[in-house]
């Protein structure tokens, strides 16, 4: 799979010096600058370790079966914002030519939210992934209906089961139960960040649950 991440530091220098220094214990295999400029770092067929503790369709060896992408830009912490033209053509290039030597799925283009919600947020709302999807990378959905109230946390039932069931089918860690707990709500909010932009409250609305579903039907 590929996992997208932002840097979250202040400066692309200084996101370079972290990911080369031994002692950092962080790694990733390229590095795209916001002028576009692509730093190869680790040989793809070696890990980096890029993912941390993560999860996907049962897997939790995210490190062993990922290449990782560290996007420069200083993250919700150093004042994130958008995300340069250029830099985003690069990381577009990027993917398609890695994509030229290894079988991933676009259901496998992620980022690293959704590998780790709840504990990770980026590369955030304001990557955009549609545009990625566009060029040929990833998933991309826009449903017509959006019907339903709201679901949030605290909240059980039968509606709280098959959402956190869709969220699990589709690779999320979210077992179903039945009650709209902690984990459910930064699942939702990592759903959000990737595929419901505009809205990132960790609350399925009607539109939240439609894109999942729609998702669903796309990845099978």
């Amino acid at each position: 799979m590929l996992v997208l991440h932002y840097t979250g530091m202040t400066s692309g220098p200084e996101a370079l010096a972290r990911l080369c220094d031994e002692q950092s214990k962080v790694s990733s295999h390229y590095l795209v600058e916001e002028d576009g400029r692509v730093f190869r770092l680790v040989p793809e067929e070696r890990r980096a370790w890029h993912a941390g503790v993560s999860f996907w369709k049962g897997e939790s060896d995210i490190n062993g079966r990922s290449i990782g992408i560290e996007i420069v830009n200083p993250g919700h912490e150093f004042g994130y914002r958008a995300f340069p033209a250029a830099q985003i053509a690069a990381v577009i290039e990027l993917v398609a030519d890695i994509r030229t030597r290894w079988s991933i799925e676009d259901s496998r283009i992620l980022g690293h939210s959704d590998v780790a919600p709840g504990r990770k947020i980026d590369p955030g709302e304001l990557f955009p992934w549609k545009q990625l999807a566009q060029a040929g990378h990833g998933l991309w959905v826009e449903p017509d209906a959006a019907p339903g109230l709201p679901l949030s946390e605290g909240e059980e039932g039968a509606g709280v089961f098959a959402l956190q069931a869709g969220f699990t089918r589709l690779g999320y860690d979210c077992a179903p139960s039945g009650k709209y707990d902690a984990q459910t709500t930064s699942v939702v909010q990592a759903f959000q960040r990737h595929w419901r932009q505009e809205q990132v409250d960790g609350v399925a609305d009607g539109m939240t649950r439609a894109r999942l579903i729609a998702l669903l039907r796309a990845a099978a």
